[in-house]
């Protein structure tokens, strides 16, 4: 039996030739059937571009970057950079392939979006922060355990509950978020968050540590979820409310404080007939009648009565009642 050379071609049949004839055909008749194009639609299928370039939720993610420092302060001594990555749409399923089976996942509801948010801390970082915490230092410890410590799942609680206050004050311009009833779950294959081929946007961030490499931490969103708020996370107005700016207030009180304001004190009202105004001279007396008390005027505008009197060798006036003007 002689062995086949390895240069040899292959030739094609009359049945493939036929077949590759027909198929040109068939694609000169789909060009030329009209003007318009037919594009097959897959019920159930998910348009990813209803959400545009996610611009609402980096603002977001930013603000929130800005907000988680403080939560890291008592397990690291001081407030760590946080950066966030740009969002990404994967299949959930996709996205578990991504993580080892031994993670930190808590799941939180949200009841104006009707579903779920997932927070993910890695093992290694979570054993960090319990380490750092109780006075250790600042280094990833070995890892070959497939369970957290009593220790370790109080840290998980207490920096779960300071991440969900941050993106509630996160969320706050775009829309009032509640993240309630926390589940906290350490085995991704009893994680119940979404069927695993629904498609979630999740959103990565870095903790920049000091003399150890930067740690990760994902906040997982289901797409369905963000789908009905998808034209304000597109636009770039993200409030119509504007926060206060203290200094700025700060200043325009001190400003309207120093404003120079002309204060008088009217003693009497007298009404003269003119008869005697022209017989008025120097050293006549004008009698006048006081029942009406005196008032202190601030502009022309009465605002308190008073009483005539003196302190320091002075005349003064002293206030008795607030006018209602």
């Amino acid at each position: 039996m002689g062995k086949p050379t390895t240069n040899s071609t292959h030739k094609l049949s009359s049945n493939e030739v036929a077949a590759l004839v027909d198929g040109l055909f068939d694609m000169d008749k789909e060009q030329g059937s009209g003007p318009e194009n037919v594009k097959r639609y897959k019920f159930g299928s998910d348009n990813l571009s209803i959400m545009g370039d996610y611009h609402g939720l980096r603002m977001i993610n930013e603000r929130f970057c800005r907000l988680a420092r403080p939560v890291f302060l008592p397990f690291l001594r001081m407030h760590p950079r946080i950066s966030a990555f740009p969002p990404e749409v994967k299949s959930f399923d996709h996205y578990c392939d991504e993580l080892e089976n031994f993670v930190s996942l808590t799941t939180a509801r949200v009841e104006a979006l009707r579903s779920n948010q997932l927070i993910m801390l890695p093992p290694n970082f979570v054993s960090l922060l319990t380490n750092a915490y109780y006075g250790g230092n600042i280094a990833y410890l070995p890892n070959g355990r497939t369970e957290f410590t009593a220790a370790e799942t109080r840290v998980i609680t207490i920096v779960t509950d300071g991440l969900h206050r941050a993106l509630e004050a996160a969320w706050r311009d775009l829309m009032p978020l509640a993240f309630a009833n926390p589940v906290h779950e350490d085995n991704l294959q009893f994680a119940t968050f979404v069927e695993s081929e629904e498609k979630v946007v999740c959103c990565s961030f870095i903790v920049q540590l000091p003399d150890a490499d930067p740690a990760t931490m994902d906040l997982i969103y289901p797409l369905q979820a963000l789908k009905p708020i998808a034209a304000r996370l597109r636009s770039r107005m993200q409030s119509d409310q504007v926060d206060d700016d203290l200094r700025w207030r700060a200043r325009l009180r001190d400003a309207v404080m120093a404003v120079p304001l002309n204060v008088t004190a009217r003693l009497a009202q007298p009404t003269v007939p003119l008869t005697h105004l022209v017989g008025l001279n120097p050293g006549r007396v004008v009698p006048v009648d006081l029942s009406p008390r005196p008032q202190l005027l601030v502009e022309g505008t009465a605002l308190f009565d008073g009483e005539p009197g003196a302190q320091g060798g002075r005349a003064a006036l002293s206030l008795t009642r607030k006018l209602d003007n």
